[in-house]
């Protein structure tokens, strides 16, 4: 196995002086945050060096619960050195914990892959494995191989998770499959978040996934049916009940700005995910890649399949959808702090550690200006972008 996705250099103890820093109770202004070694502490030694903010916001490290790549790298298909390519690049636009998508592929490959991948997992790379596919309906495939989708059979769906090791997070399912409800269960038998998504589902079908288990809406209103006043179809189901988590992709392509708003207002901030759902090109660059078996031509920053034109992901980092939450959709900080944080911790079980910026948690975190650019990401101590401010 390669090497771990590295970092800059670590302070002992940092005080991060003079901004807007975002709690779990609200914004504190001119806030101190303190840094011991890899934690955030509550006391600083009287020496301890301090950084001054002053004019700028601290927010917890985001955390991406659906990412296919970046760099140029692929998480499907890539090298160990790819992978931790693409991690190193949406760590340096803020994603300091992130799980990695698969896309549809052979049954062996995606098990192979699973096995691969867990390696990642349990050095610390990543946080996780997402598998989304094969088992998806053929009329919502979007950018996935038609000929290789398969009815989500439990047996199956039960490979997958095993041969991931413990690391598999997240299943996305088109439920009202044969055998989708079936697979919900066991996921949920196994600690496995079920997300309905590349679904046809009625209203009624996404009912019924739920009270099986599911938890999650994958990418809501994307590969789905529309919302219809007399079939309210699945996007009705996922936003009216309280279990559901629902992602975002708020990259300004994938969603209208309306929607999202329909999104946040029926389902509420703490119902909230915002993912990039992001390929190979994302943080590098226009041009022709592959997204599993399928060829995929990116075009000022927006993928579609060269065969068909469907949208293929995205090239989105969480520091623009950040952005464009805070500015272009108006939404308070806090609230886009809890979407992009604090939400996906807690789905994928690891709130304790990581999601907001608390005593004895991971001095993961980000530094945005007034204008909610980057200026700088710390993870686990270690300043992966440093700030320069002053």
């Amino acid at each position: 196995m390669a090497a771990r996705a590295t970092s800059a250099a670590r302070a002992e103890s940092t005080v991060l002086a003079g901004a807007r820093v975002v709690l779990p109770t609200g914004t504190v202004e001119h806030g101190r945050l303190i840094v011991e070694g890899t934690k955030i502490a509550g006391a600083a030694p009287a020496d301890a060096p301090a950084i001054d903010l002053t004019g700028h916001w601290v927010v917890p490290g985001f955390v991406d619960i659906h990412n296919h790549g970046g760099g140029g790298a692929s998480f499907t298909s890539g090298s160990a050195e790819d992978v931790l390519k693409g991690v190193r690049t949406h760590r340096e636009h803020g994603t300091t914990t992130l799980v990695a998508s698969t896309v549809t592929g052979e049954m062996d490959f995606l098990a192979h892959r699973a096995g691969f991948l867990s390696e990642l997992v349990e050095q610390g790379d990543l946080a996780g494995i997402h598998f989304e596919g094969p088992f998806i309906s053929p009329c919502r495939k979007g950018a996935h191989s038609e000929e290789l989708l398969r009815d989500p059979d439990p047996a199956e769906v039960r490979k997958l998770i095993d041969a991931a090791r413990g690391t598999a997070k997240m299943v996305t399912l088109a439920t009202e499959l044969p055998g989708g409800i079936d697979s919900v269960r066991l996921l949920a038998e196994h600690g496995v978040i079920a997300a309905i998504g590349h679904t046809d589902a009625t209203y009624e079908q996404t009912v019924e996934a739920i009270e099986a288990g599911a938890t999650v809406a994958t990418h809501l209103f994307n590969a789905m049916p529309g919302l219809g006043h007399r079939a309210p179809g699945p996007i009705a189901a996922l936003l009216e009940d309280e279990r559901i988590t629902v992602e975002l992709i708020n990259d300004g392509t994938h969603l209208h700005p309306a929607a999202l708003e329909l999104a946040f207002h029926r389902a509420g901030a703490g119902r909230v995910a915002f993912i990039t759902d992001a390929m190979d090109a994302a943080g590098f660059g226009d041009g022709r890649y592959q997204l599993g078996p399928l060829a995929v031509d990116v075009k000022d920053g927006v993928a579609r399949l060269v065969d068909g034109g469907s949208i293929a992901g995205s090239t989105l980092t969480l520091d623009t959808a950040f952005r464009r939450a805070a500015t272009i959709d108006r939404l308070p900080v806090e609230d886009v702090v809890q979407a992009i944080s604090a939400n996906p911790a807690k789905l994928l079980g690891v709130y304790d550690k990581v999601g907001s910026l608390e005593p004895g948690k991971d001095a993961d975190l980000v530094v945005l200006d007034a204008e909610f650019t980057l200026k700088g990401v710390m993870r686990k101590g270690e300043w992966v972008v440093e700030p320069q401010v002053g």
